[in-house]
C-alpha cells in the first residue's frame, strides 16, 4: 500500500513534464516542416520534416556574425553583473558603514521600476552624453549592475557563519582576501544563479541593442531575428515553420546552459568551516 502513493506522485510529475515540455517539442517540430500544420495533428507529423526553414533564415541572416555579436554583449554584461553583484553584495551584507539599509532599500526600489521607463533618458546618456552610438559598450553599460544579483549575493553572504569571517580577520585577512578565499568559495549556488537569471535578460534583449546601432553587421541574434520575423518570415515557404524555427535557434543557447548547470543548484554546506 505504501508503493501506491508513490506511484501517483511520479505519474503526476510525469504528466507534469509532458505538459511543460510539450510547447518545446511543438515549437522544435513546426520549425522541422516544410508546410504549416497548425491542427492537433501536426505535431505528430509522420512526413515532411526538413531543416529548409533553417536554411532559409542562416541564407538571410548572418547566424554566425549574429551569435558572435550575443556572445560580446551577453559576456560583458555577465562579467559586469558577477563582479559588481559580488562586491555590492558583500558590502551590503558584511560591511558596516553609515547608510548601509538605506542603500539597500534603494536597491531594492530600482528592481520595481520598468526598464522601459528609463529608455529614452538612457539613450540620451549613452548616445549624446557618452557618445557610445554603434559600440558594444553602449549596449553593455546599462545592464552592468544587476539588483537582482546584489541582491541575490547580499542574502547568501548573509547565510554565511560569522565566526568564518571573525576567524579570517584574526588571521590578519583584509576584506578583499576574505571574499576571494571564504565567501565567494561557499556562495557558488548563487553565482550560477546570477549567472542564469541575467543571460535569459540581455541574450533576449533586442529593443535597446537596436536603438544604440542600425549596423546590421553589430547588430545581437535577438536583433536580427526580430528583423526577420516582422519583415522576411512572411515571404518565406513556410512563414508559420520560419517564426519557430528563428525561436528554436533563440531558444537553444538558454537551454543548453540550464542543462549544462542545473545540476549545481544544490545548496552549499556554509557551516563546514566552523567547528562544533
Amino acid at each position: 500500500m505504501a508503493r501506491r502513493p508513490a506511484a501517483v506522485r511520479y505519474v503526476v510529475l510525469f504528466l507534469g513534464a509532458l505538459i511543460f515540455l510539450f510547447p518545446f517539442y511543438y515549437m522544435l517540430i513546426g520549425s522541422l516542416q516544410s508546410e504549416p500544420d497548425t491542427s492537433i495533428g501536426g505535431a505528430f507529423p509522420t512526413s515532411g520534416l526538413t531543416f529548409g526553414n533553417y536554411a532559409d533564415i542562416n541564407s538571410r541572416v548572418d547566424l554566425v556574425g549574429s551569435l558572435i555579436n550575443s556572445g560580446v554583449f551577453t559576456g560583458g554584461v555577465l562579467l559586469c553583473t558577477v563582479v559588481f553583484g559580488v562586491l555590492a553584495g558583500y558590502a551590503l551584507a558584511r560591511l558596516q558603514f553609515r547608510g548601509r539599509g538605506t542603500l539597500f532599500a534603494l536597491v531594492l526600489l530600482v528592481q520595481v521600476i520598468p526598464f522601459q521607463l528609463l529608455l529614452v533618458p538612457l539613450y540620451v546618456l549613452i548616445v549624446r552624453g557618452y557618445g557610445l552610438a554603434d559600440s558594444y559598450l553602449g549596449m553593455i553599460l546599462p545592464f552592468a549592475i544587476n539588483t537582482t544579483a546584489v541582491f541575490v549575493f547580499r542574502q547568501f553572504f548573509l547565510q554565511l557563519p560569522d565566526d568564518l569571517f571573525a576567524a579570517a580577520r584574526l588571521d590578519g585577512a583584509g576584506e578583499l582576501r576574505i571574499l576571494r578565499s571564504v565567501a565567494l568559495p561557499l556562495v557558488r549556488p548563487a553565482l550560477l544563479t546570477a549567472v542564469l537569471l541575467t543571460f535569459i535578460g540581455p541574450w533576449n534583449e533586442f529593443l535597446w541593442p537596436f536603438l544604440i546601432t542600425k549596423q546590421a553587421d553589430m547588430q545581437p541574434l535577438a536583433v536580427s531575428l526580430a528583423n526577420y520575423i516582422s519583415n522576411v518570415s512572411s515571404r518565406a515557404a513556410n512563414p508559420f515553420g520560419a517564426i519557430l524555427a528563428g525561436a528554436c535557434v533563440l531558444a537553444a543557447p538558454a537551454v543548453a546552459l540550464f542543462i549544462a548547470f542545473q545540476r549545481q543548484f544544490t545548496s552549499t554546506d556554509i557551516g563546514s568551516g566552523v567547528k562544533g
